[in-house]
């Protein structure tokens, strides 16, 4: 599995947490939700980190790409 999915992200002074995905803003977390985030990446190594921000955005294989490719609808 690739470690780098290209998230990153940014916690400001206001509380609030901004995920981004390849420089875009993907997500933005704030009051608990962005407290437990922080608490959380503390302890993640980077690959770790990367699928937490993955799951987060809703950003992430859901394991039925092939299954969707293959249905009359999508086939070309």
């Amino acid at each position: 599995m690739q470690d780098d999915l290209g998230f990153t992200f940014t916690a400001r002074k206001t509380g609030e947490v901004h995920i981004h995905h390849h420089g875009r803003l993907a997500a933005t977390l704030r009051g608990a939700r962005a407290d437990d985030f922080l608490r959380e990446m503390e302890d993640c190594d980077h690959a770790s980190a990367q699928q937490v921000m993955a799951r987060l955005t809703g950003n992430y294989k859901r394991g039925n790409e092939r299954k969707a490719a293959e249905h009359p609808r999508n086939r070309r």
